[in-house]
């Protein structure tokens, strides 16, 4: 019992002290994060607008695998990242494999279904409520996405923060295409499981309590936004 209160202590004064360790970890995982939510949310919020706007053939069917993908174990995804970038891969001769940019890859595919599902929901609503409005003044479908994009922005922001919070504590992965490289390549979430297993039980809860920070400040900025949301405060 005493080894883990004297953890917590030299955790606590690590996170205090700002370690350099701990800094260099923690902005890395944001750029990394960060990076990824940019492109993720380029991609799945004009997918979301096109779901909830286009009435296609296999629109039902698009929706459901979008659904279905929320889940998609991102063991999975770091599996087949790394053989696309592997050196026998397609993609081999980019050179890409253990670095960050392998590391962005893979959360963009792991939170692409999770931001384009619900800021589907979100639209799809609004596109309801807009609906005779946007036909009446005879806009073309650009306009109609344009416009339910931008009114329904602090929705679209809710879902790209649900984004960031799968993203930042991933692990699986990014450490399969990151490869947990020291000054490279590590991450909060790779760092815990590393610093654990090598018994540096200090640095992992002080690497812990900053990645639970970053969660909760992400649940509390969901959840004050869906009140405003909710209280029509825009």
């Amino acid at each position: 019992m005493s080894e883990i209160w004297e953890g917590l202590r030299q955790a606590f004064v690590l996170v205090v002290q700002l370690d350099s360790d701990l800094v260099e970890i923690t902005l890395r995982s944001l750029h990394v994060t960060l990076s990824a939510l940019a492109v993720a949310s380029a991609i799945a919020l004009p997918v979301g607008a096109v779901l909830a706007v286009r009435r296609f053939r296999y629109r039902r069917f698009v929706i459901a695998v979008l659904n279905a993908l929320m889940g998609l174990p991102p063991v999975v995804v770091g599996l087949v990242v790394y053989v696309l970038l592997s050196r026998s891969g397609p993609f081999g001769v980019l050179g890409l494999l253990f670095t960050p940019t392998a590391m962005i890859i893979a959360q963009v595919i792991i939170i692409v279904p999770l931001i384009a599902s619900i800021s589907h929901q979100a639209l799809r609503e609004l596109w309801a409520e807009y609906h005779d409005l946007l036909i009446s003044l005879n806009t073309s479908k650009v306009q109609r996405m344009g416009t339910l994009l931008w009114d329904g922005r602090r929705a679209l922001l809710t879902a790209a923060l649900a984004g960031f919070g799968r993203a930042i504590g991933e692990v699986g992965a990014i450490m399969i295409v990151g490869g947990n490289i020291d000054h490279a390549t590590r991450v909060l979430t790779t760092a815990i499981a590393l610093e654990t297993g090598k018994g540096d039980f200090a640095l992992a809860l002080g690497l812990g309590f900053v990645l639970i920070a970053m969660a909760i400040l992400v649940n509390v900025a969901i959840h004050w936004l869906g009140q405003t949301e909710r209280e029509g405060l825009w």
